[in-house]
């Protein structure tokens, strides 16, 4: 990670002393400090999809809890209900400046609105929060407070830090899944979370320096792990906090979100290209099954093993590329012939090597022609997902940022 300046109120800014009246009382909190500066001290970030039945509670709060002249709220907005209309109602009259986003195309689910969210903040701070209220606004200053006290580069407000609570959690079952998912997680990447007891709160602040964004890869609502994992900041505090419960709507939870984090969990894990290559694997393992099975059927009836196996391979080829469509999706741009032409290609290819090395097999060294198909497929896997992976699939540029329309700071992808 690259080295992180000191933030230049804490190196350079002296206050004086206060002079209190009474003797006893305490010098406001960092967090309500002003600074002679253009960028707000913090942004919140707030993630939603349809929440608009939350959105002027959630406001009402925040702007009790945060100074109006210190501040910004940026919203990054996917739902399919009127969220993005409520919110700039709300804003008219608002002393804190609001901007809607809205995506019409969620990349990354939660974690990309985040993602999204740290592009366009402005602010020394950056604050992600949910918008259902489980996340207190008053916790705010605290974590805050913390960075800048402790030069920490990330704030965690952590549900199982002493003094924390997850009773805002639905049910039982909802907790057993909260904190067998914290356990696993803490497995797999144990060094990058030794000083984190909650790697998977929604709900923490992070100095904008130590953010690397093109470094992230969010996929699904854990954007905490992939920054903490992708990232690595220095310094870590934690703040304890009670998660409350949802003041309306419905939970965004469910089997969908569960596969989607496992699904990331190994992506971090292994990489991009070390997981891919094991799905490929698994594809092509898939495909030894129609392979065997019709080369079997077909020598049965009494062809011979050689043109049999060509067969074969057509039949596996198929259904190969039925599933590395599907493992591929996130970079199939439109249908192309051309695609599926160079697959059968690639696959046939092999042939020209695999027909005679399997002849050399079972006629020179007598291995079963069964056996021998399956160590020719083996051998030639690597090939085969390099061209996939590099060729027929490849990685295509990015879009650009999306424009903004400063009338209404309602800004449209």
């Amino acid at each position: 990670m690259t080295s992180v300046m000191a933030l230049p109120p804490i190196a350079t800014v002296r206050l004086r002393p206060r002079v209190e009246a009474d003797p006893r009382s305490r010098p406001a909190p960092l967090f309500q400090r002003k600074y002679a500066t253009n960028a707000p001290r913090q942004t919140i970030v707030i993630p939603t999809f349809n929440e608009r039945d939350n959105v002027r509670a959630l406001l009402d709060r925040l702007a009790t809890a945060l100074p109006a002249n210190n501040t910004e709220i940026i919203f990054v907005d996917d739902s399919t209900d009127d969220t993005p209309a409520v919110i700039e109602e709300c804003a008219r009259d608002y002393p804190i400046a609001v901007t809607v986003h809205h995506r019409d195309t969620p990349t990354g689910g939660l974690g990309g609105a985040v993602v999204e969210g740290f592009r366009r903040s402005r602010g020394d701070w950056i604050v992600v929060m949910d918008g259902d209220l489980q996340h207190p606004p008053e916790v705010i200053g605290e974590l805050i407070d913390s960075g800048v006290r402790d030069g920490a580069d990330l704030v965690v407000a952590s549900r199982y830090a002493a003094g924390g609570s997850r009773d805002g959690l639905a049910d039982r079952y909802r907790r057993l899944v909260s904190r067998a998912s914290t356990l696993v997680t803490k497995v797999f990447f144990y060094t990058s979370l030794t000083q984190v007891s909650d790697p998977l709160s929604g709900f923490f602040a992070v100095r904008r320096t130590s953010v690397e964004i093109d470094q992230l890869r969010p996929d699904g609502y854990k954007i905490l792990l992939d920054y903490l994992v992708r990232n690595r900041p220095g310094r870590v505090n934690e703040v304890p906090f009670t998660f409350e419960a949802r003041l309306a709507g419905a939970s965004k939870a469910g089997l969908a979100e569960g596969l989607r984090f496992l699904r990331h969990i190994a992506l971090l894990r292994l990489g991009e290209t070390r997981l891919r290559m094991l799905a490929f694997a698994l594809v092509g393992l898939s495909g030894l099954v129609p392979n065997a099975f019709v080369l079997w059927q077909l020598t049965t009836l009494g062809m011979h093993y050689l043109p049999a196996a060509i067969i074969a391979t057509q039949v596996a080829i198929g259904w190969n590329l039925a599933l590395t469509e599907r493992l591929f999706r996130s970079r199939l741009h439109r249908k192309s012939p051309s695609r599926v032409a160079r697959f059968f290609l690639l696959g046939n290819a092999d042939l020209v090597l695999r027909v005679p090395a399997l002849a050399l097999l079972v006629d020179e060294a007598g291995v079963n022609y069964l056996v021998a198909n399956v160590v020719t497929l083996v051998v030639s896997f690597l090939v085969r997902f390099v061209v996939v992976d590099r060729v027929i699939y490849a990685q295509r540029p990015t879009a650009t940022a999306n424009s903004v329309n400063p009338a209404l700071g309602v800004e449209a992808a």
